[in-house]
């Protein structure tokens, strides 16, 4: 067990049970053993000046097919998740993270919801936070953060009793060689989820979890009794 310098642990639990899980590409992964977070090594985590560089060469654009189908794989399941929430309104949604061109918002109010977006930085409108909201999703997003634990705070804040946080990122796949996974290779991704590590979440925010697609979780908070 190696702490490989980290003053702070793990940047989702906290926990210094962390060690050496791979090198790969001139850099150190790290795993916990609490919750099974591999991330970056953290000296390694890039500037917010080079992940801005980074999120503007993507090409988002709203109008690709291919783009709304890839992000059909969340916006289908929380749709069909929601349509059983039996609201007499419509459903509230926060698209957390939407980046440069959003698309999954537009995605979800063709099937009737009303959305909001919120990126840190293309959709900076700090106002998104301060709603309640029945479902929010985030998109290739997890990956990105550095302080993953904080984040789900303030998300669970935003959603309401009741409610659904719907989650796309690629997981670790301990059958795979982590050195040929080209999803670790991009520099601003720097926390790698595990199936275990969104149980581990569920467990601690007191929600429940779905599984719809291989690369979706569905977070489900319980209503008040």
């Amino acid at each position: 067990m190696t702490n490989v310098g980290l003053a702070d642990g793990c940047p989702l639990c906290g926990s210094d049970k962390v060690y050496l899980f791979e090198e790969a590409w001139k850099d150190m992964f790290i795993r916990c053993e609490q919750c099974s977070l591999t991330f970056r090594d953290p000296e390694r985590w890039p500037s917010p000046e080079v992940e801005r560089a980074r999120y503007e060469q993507h090409e988002n654009d709203p109008a690709d097919p291919r783009y709304r189908a890839f992000l059909g794989r969340l916006a289908g399941p929380v749709a069909e998740r929601t349509s059983r929430m039996g609201k007499s309104r419509p459903i509230i949604g926060l698209d957390f993270g939407c980046g440069s061109g959003p698309t999954l918002s537009s995605l979800l109010e063709e099937h009737g919801f009303e959305m909001f977006d919120y990126d840190p930085i293309f959709q900076p409108d700090r106002s998104a936070l301060e709603r309640a909201y029945d479902i929010i999703t985030a998109s290739e997003v997890f990956e990105h953060l550095h302080a993953p634990w904080s984040v789900l705070q303030v998300l669970d804040d935003l959603l309401l009793p009741g409610g659904l946080l719907g989650v796309m990122t690629e997981m670790v796949d301990d059958h795979r060689d982590f050195s040929s996974w080209s999803y670790a290779r991009d520099p601003t991704h720097v926390c790698f989820y595990h199936e275990r590590t969104m149980h581990w979440i569920a467990r601690r925010r007191g929600w429940s979890l779905e599984r719809p697609a291989v690369s979706v979780v569905m977070f489900l908070k319980p209503p008040k009794r």
